[in-house]
């Protein structure tokens, strides 16, 4: 992407899939969702009103950092919605890839690239072991579902931060003062625009599947569930999106 390409505004349809089908990695490689995080990401903080910089490709890096009396925090990408797209052509987890190719392949398709629309992206802090999004894709209980994420991160600021309740407890709190600087689940949700995946008092997350606590099996175990996933990840998109949209035009 050359250097003019970096600096174009936020563009709610634009989708990174291409570089996917690349063998890119857009989260780590591709510059210009590298600004559009900056864009979207450098305010002020909640309740203290302190303006949190970003800094882009930081050292050469794509990555994105901050240093100031609030601490040193280096940030990737990642992409937070999974399509599962990537198991029809890696031929991973036989019983999800047998589900999914019950569908038209331009249906998957679709879901794909709405899945990499800026709407379906948000930043993790690295640099403290594993980081989040490791955590999150490894995890059995999660299996990279950002909305199980989000409720571990609720989980988080209401102090429950044991394994047996929160899978995802101890690589939170292993970066917490990250997630200090927002105070409450309120705050994170409001600055990471992730409203229209909780309900309206912040108590719960609108889940892409059925939760019934972290027992059962993350990914969809049947075409009927896949499809619920399916329309309720394109939601979450389409309004985050449009979201995003409005925060740009009133920034």
């Amino acid at each position: 992407m050359d250097k003019d390409s970096t600096l174009m505004p936020i563009n709610i349809e634009y989708n990174f899939s291409e570089d996917y089908f690349k063998n890119i990695d857009p989260d780590g490689q591709n510059k210009l969702l590298n600004y559009w995080h900056k864009i979207l990401w450098e305010k002020q903080l909640p309740y203290n009103n302190k303006y949190f910089e970003l800094e882009t490709n930081y050292k050469g890096y794509y990555f994105l950092y901050h240093n100031s009396e609030l601490g040193e925090y280096r940030f990737t990408s990642d992409s937070i919605i999974n399509s599962y797209f990537d198991y029809l052509a890696t031929g991973r987890h036989k019983e999800v890839q047998s589900i999914i190719s019950s569908f038209p392949r331009d249906e998957i398709i679709n879901f794909f690239k709405i899945s990499s629309t800026i709407g379906g992206y948000i930043i993790f802090p690295i640099g403290n072991g594993n980081t989040l999004n490791q955590s999150r894709g490894c995890n059995g209980k999660i299996s990279d579902r950002f909305d199980l994420t989000l409720e571990c991160i609720r989980l988080f600021y209401d102090n429950k931060h044991e394994s047996s309740i929160n899978p995802l407890g101890s690589s939170i709190c292993r970066y917490i003062n990250f997630f200090k600087l927002f105070k409450d689940f309120r705050g994170y949700c409001e600055f990471f625009l992730l409203q229209d995946l909780i309900t309206e008092n912040y108590s719960k997350i609108k889940f892409f599947l059925p939760f019934n606590g972290f027992t059962g099996k993350a990914k969809p175990s049947s075409a009927e569930e896949y499809n619920i996933y399916k329309n309720n990840c394109i939601l979450f998109l389409h309004n985050r999106n449009k979201r995003i949209a409005e925060y740009i035009k009133n920034k």
